[in-house]
């Protein structure tokens, strides 16, 4: 292919004609690009244009805590960095490959030169560029603010459904029944692309699906190409803002199948050469929802969204139990008091108790996997209601298989789909997974903020990092809002888990209708659980110091230290001087050695704090 037809293929150089397209070739240079490799970073200057010819390019952002949220993914005739040619401003995100790549770039300053050459030239491509851009923010937004935002041109198409016919907007992906659905279901403003896992499963689920039915002869290749093109098309991250569905609605996920049928036909069609809506040549129901219900494909694309959401709530969780472990290192020598009941108890390290925070969390990462693992279950192939009615009989194996493929999950076909399409057990043991996650860290949270309690009048033995003011009235003031806001994390799960519990018990014969408000929980739940712990090892663990002094000074005046005793002294003798102690404001140093029932050597060896943090030999006294 010759660079003048590469280039003219591309939105950014539409309606320029063959002798600009000449003099726009005299100043783009071609570059191969290794896997890995970055075109550009976060932050850094506009640079250039980038017009992919082979290969494939991520565009992702970092959060504050490192995290890599991948975007997009950029492949053949794509092009990023268009807003080179309008500003200067720094990128606002990063571009890497993801497999060798050849690129054409246009230098800033090559442009410059077009500018002052062909001045008209320049002209269409900014115009082209602010046009993408425009479109691309446009599908940014993962909400649907009116019915009306959706007329981008105020062209429509006709469609029709059981209810009758409307107009859908020309340029939209979706159809009638997703434009039925967010009349009906303006419900809590997030829409289902806000999840981009379960967009990516519903892709996933369905290219399984028209792998299959090309398998059983059932889906003629180029429909079935096409159908498959459009599903690697949305799991590399494109088409996500026309999932537009509430996440929340009626109809046990119907409205978000369709969806999903309706983008993936909409664009199958464009790939075969014919316009949105023409689907006598690719049909919504009859091809892309073929052999298939809403009954198997949305909760077999609900399980895989999750299992992949865990993976990395699961990855946050080991790197804060990295953290706990570093600071039970870090605070192994450090003596303090423990306390039952918020009463004096016996010494300890805070080593030992930040490393009881790491085992306790390492604990869950444990039941995550085993609870996740559920839904490596599925119940493709049973159809409305487990029966298999309008699916071939090998269906279930094929698709089963390419959807292992495609997701690379050890997943397995239920034993007894008609079981497997009206239970949501799974859905209750890995909501219960996720609130016992969540109410352990909120006692660890709840730990944090009485430990650094005070400076002045409270147990002061650590220090938490200093975040933000903490009053608009009192001076000086820092408030532990780190572990303050993990708390109402975790009493949002145990929301969302009585959510989960209500709406699995609410199923009814062969089918759960209530798996959107189950899906909507888990989402949620996973993700800001997910946050919550990365916040908390960032913001909050990573920086505990340890007051010494603090902690050396009340273990040595806490009374509980005569517990040491009590092998050598008996427990009645010990209960004596402890009451002795509190009445007398003395220490139980002073009194058993002004009643002599020990030496000083003897005392002072039985309660040297070091040798209280673990079981040794003691003999008793005669």
């Amino acid at each position: 292919m010759t660079l003048q037809k590469f280039l003219s293929g591309l939105d950014l150089f539409r309606g320029f004609t063959q002798e600009e397209l000449d003099l726009l070739c005299k100043y783009v240079r071609k570059q191969t690009v290794e896997t890995g490799r970055h075109l550009f970073r976060e932050n850094q200057p506009r640079e250039a244009v980038y017009l992919i010819a082979k290969g494939k390019v991520e565009l992702y952002k970092s959060t504050p805590m490192g995290e890599e949220k991948r975007l997009a993914l950029f492949g053949k005739n794509d092009f990023l960095g268009e807003g080179a040619l309008l500003d200067e401003d720094p990128h606002s995100t990063s571009a890497r490959t993801v497999e060798p790549t050849e690129i054409y770039l246009i230098r800033n300053s090559d442009f410059k030169k077009i500018l002052q050459v062909n001045p008209h030239l320049s002209a269409k491509m900014l115009s082209n560029a602010a046009r993408v851009i425009a479109r691309r923010m446009r599908q940014t937004t993962s909400r649907v603010a009116t019915l009306a935002s959706q007329y981008l041109s105020g062209k429509t198409r006709r469609e029709h459904d059981l209810l009758g016919e409307r107009n859908v907007p020309a340029e939209v992906y979706y159809g009638v029944q997703t434009l039925r659905a967010m009349e009906n279901f303006n419900i809590t403003g997030i829409s289902i692309s806000h999840y981009q896992n379960l967009i990516e499963g519903l892709a996933m689920v369905k290219m399984a699906a028209a792998r299959a039915n090309f398998d059983l002869g059932l889906l003629k290749n180029d429909i079935a190409q096409a159908i498959e093109q459009a599903c690697q098309e949305i799991m590399d991250g494109k088409w996500h803002s026309y999932f537009v569905v509430d996440v929340i609605q009626g109809g046990a996920g119907t409205s978000t199948n369709m969806n999903a049928n309706e983008v993936i036909a909409n664009r199958a069609l464009e790939i075969l050469g014919y316009e949105k809506g023409e689907y006598r040549y690719c049909h919504p129901n009859n091809h892309v929802n073929l052999s298939q219900s809403t009954n198997d494909a949305y909760p077999t694309a609900l399980k895989i969204a999750v299992y992949r959401s865990t993976q990395k709530l699961i990855d946050a969780l080991n790197d804060l139990v990295r953290s706990f472990k570093g600071k039970a290192q870090e605070f192994a020598d450090v003596i303090k008091i423990g306390r039952t009941q918020l009463q004096d108890a016996v010494p300890m390290t805070l080593g030992q108790e930040m490393d009881a925070y790491a085992s306790t969390l390492r604990e869950e990462i444990e039941r995550l996997q085993q609870n996740v693992n559920l839904f490596l279950e599925v119940n493709m192939g049973g159809t409305a209601i487990g029966t298999g009615i309008n699916a071939h009989p090998e269906y279930g194996k094929r698709v089963l298989a390419h959807l292992r493929s495609i997701t690379g999950l050890p997943l397995k076909l239920a034993p007894d789909l008609v079981e497997a399409t009206q239970d949501t057990g799974a859905f209750v043991m890995f909501s219960s997974a996720l609130k016992r996650l969540a109410v352990k860290l909120s006692k660890i949270a709840s730990d944090l903020r009485l430990l650094s309690s005070g400076p002045r009048a409270g147990f002061n033995e650590i220090n938490l990092p200093k975040m933000q003011p903490g009053s608009s009235i009192m001076p000086g003031k820092v408030n532990p809002v780190i572990p303050e806001v993990v708390n109402q994390i975790a009493y949002k799960v145990i929301g969302n888990d009585l959510t989960v519990t209500m709406a699995a018990e609410a199923g009814q014969l062969e089918l759960n209708v209530m798996e959107p408000v189950i899906a909507q929980s888990l989402f949620e739940s996973i993700e800001i659980l997910k946050n919550g712990i990365i916040t908390f090892k960032y913001r909050c663990v990573d920086g505990i110091t340890a007051n010494r002094d603090r902690c050396r000074d009340m273990v040595l005046k806490s009374i509980s230290i005569i517990t040491a005793l009590n092998p050598v002294l008996g427990y009645e003798t010990c209960s004596r001087l402890a009451a002795e102690a509190l009445k007398s404001d003395k220490g139980v140093y002073e009194l058993v050695l002004q009643k002599k029932l020990l030496s000083q050597k003897e005392l002072d060896e039985y309660l040297k704090p070091e040798n209280m943090l673990a079981p040794r030999e003691i003999k008793a006294k005669n």
